[in-house]
């Protein structure tokens, strides 16, 4: 899993890095009805719109699960409690 790891990785970080380096020009970056206005690095505003996707996609994907973490949960004490009331019926177990 390691090596998977090292042989995805390392092509996508040089990838990223020749992006960034041929990216380098400034572009003015302004939100219309905001009066604000910024001068970065045009792989900045790439990089930056992935990682809020990224973010958001994340959060939504953690949303959507909750209804099944929520039921696991509940059948995991559920499994629990039968366990325990079937520890209590079959009682101690009898010295030969």
């Amino acid at each position: 899993m390691r090596l998977a790891g090292w042989i995805v990785g390392l092509p996508l970080a040089l990838l990223l890095v020749v992006f960034a380096v041929a990216n380098r020009h400034e572009i003015r970056l302004e939100l219309w009805p905001l009066p604000f206005a910024v001068d970065l690095p045009a792989y900045l505003a790439v990089f930056g719109a992935a990682l809020i996707g990224l973010v958001i996609g994340a959060a939504a994907t953690w949303l959507a699960g909750s209804r099944g973490r929520s039921r696991a949960r509940g059948d995991r004490r559920r499994a629990a409690g039968l366990e325990r009331q079937l520890d209590a019926h079959k009682g101690p177990s009898p010295s030969p």
